[in-house]
């Protein structure tokens, strides 16, 4: 009966770390990086409910929502579904979160996959 109590406050306490470590991903973030089209300059507002992800990613030509945002632990996944000259190109991102930096790989349609870091806005 002993072990069995500790083994749900175990699971209790990994779960609330977890969700905890996945609130702390809301607010903003900001990166600047180079593309074959020039430097690119983003903020992007994170909202959390539990491992839903959601907010928008907002660039020198605009604001989008974030779609299809998830939190797991410290990976990050969402789309951006860009409106470029009137053609819809979904950029793909997949993350590590590490303290105040995000690790991001975007994949930009069929057309390039692109490295940067996102940091916290304090």
């Amino acid at each position: 009966m002993k072990i069995r109590s500790v083994l749900v406050l175990a699971v209790c306490v990994v779960g609330m770390a977890l969700s905890a470590f996945a609130a702390g991903v809301a607010g903003q973030w900001t990166a600047t990086f180079s593309t074959q089209m020039g430097d690119q300059h983003y903020t992007y507002t994170f909202k959390v409910d539990g491992e839903k992800l959601t907010g928008t990613a907002k660039n020198d030509m605009g604001s989008t929502e974030i779609a299809n945002g998830t939190i797991k632990g410290d990976d990050i996944s969402f789309v951006e579904n860009l409106d470029f000259n009137g053609n819809q190109i979904a950029i793909t991102y997949t993350g590590k979160i590490s303290g105040d930096e995000i690790k991001f790989t975007r994949k930009v349609g069929e057309f390039a996959t692109e490295e940067l870091v996102a940091k916290r806005v304090k």
